[in-house]
This record gives structure tokens, sequence and C-alpha cells, in this order.
């Protein structure tokens, strides 16, 4: 088998055939991990809200409940 000179120019073009359409792959990951963060972040809100709706109703029944104790001791 008669060995083949491999110029500068055919590694060149070996390199860019490489390196072609892995732009859009690039991109189209970049698209998917944004949207993979939008969904996090809309669970986060869940998240937060169902712990916001929590503190709220137990501060409203702490409210309640000093308020009773106030009237039960007879304290303005």
């Amino acid at each position: 088998m008669k060995k083949k000179n491999t110029t500068i120019d055919d590694l060149t073009i070996m390199v860019k055939k490489g390196f072609d359409g892995s732009d859009k792959k690039i991109d189209n990951l970049t698209k998917e991990i944004r949207s993979n963060f939008k969904e996090v972040d809309k669970r986060f809100d869940k998240i937060e809200n169902l712990i916001l709706d929590d503190y709220k109703r137990r501060i409203e029944r702490l409210e309640i409940e000093v308020k009773e104790l106030k009237n039960l001791l007879a304290v303005k």
C-alpha cells in the first residue's frame, strides 16, 4: 500500500468537517437548557406559593389566638 502524505490543506478540511454543524448542536442544546430552566422556575414558583400560603394561614391563626388570649386576659 502506498502511503499518502496529508497536507495542511487536507488537515484543515478534515478539522472543518469535524466542526461542521457543531454551532447548530450548541444552539439546540442552549435552547433545551433554557427551556428546562423555565420549567424549574415554574416548579419553584409553585413551591414558593404553597409555602407562602401555608405561612399566611399560620400567621392568621396565630393572630386569632393572640386576640383570644388578649380577650381572656382583658388586655388591650
